[in-house]
């Protein structure tokens, strides 16, 4: 956590920063967006490996991050935790995403913010 309880930010130079299995989260991100049309694409990896892909839900009657889809998705297959998200969004990842995946997994985790073409611009921490 940065100063005052915010998130700490800090800046990737490229998407080639990345580890192979972040870069998986950044490639399942981007195509649940794509295909679905969503606001945000969000791919998730949990403690045991496995991974989760979701879309920003936005229904009349229901709204739901693509952060809160895939942690939803995680708790329902029985993960304990996260080890890494990607989030990939034309906004930041905005302050109750991060609070979600702190709730699911703790501080510290890492959340990697990107545009929606996948171009990771950020890493943030839960």
């Amino acid at each position: 956590m940065g100063q005052g309880g915010e998130p700490h930010r800090s800046t990737l130079t490229a998407v080639t920063d990345l580890r192979p299995e972040d870069q998986k989260l950044v490639v399942l991100a981007r195509a649940t967006r794509a295909r679905t049309g969503a606001a945000q694409g969000a791919a998730l990896r949990d403690l045991d490996g496995r991974t989760y892909a979701g879309a920003t839900v936005d229904l009349p009657s229901l709204h739901v991050s693509a952060v809160g889809v895939v942690v939803s998705m995680a708790l329902a297959g029985g993960s304990r935790g996260a080890e890494a998200l990607v989030v990939l969004t034309e906004d930041e990842v905005a302050d109750a995403d991060l609070a979600v995946v702190r709730d699911f997994s703790g501080p510290g985790t890492p959340v990697l913010q990107g545009t929606p073409a996948g171009k990771v611009e950020a890493e943030l921490s839960s």
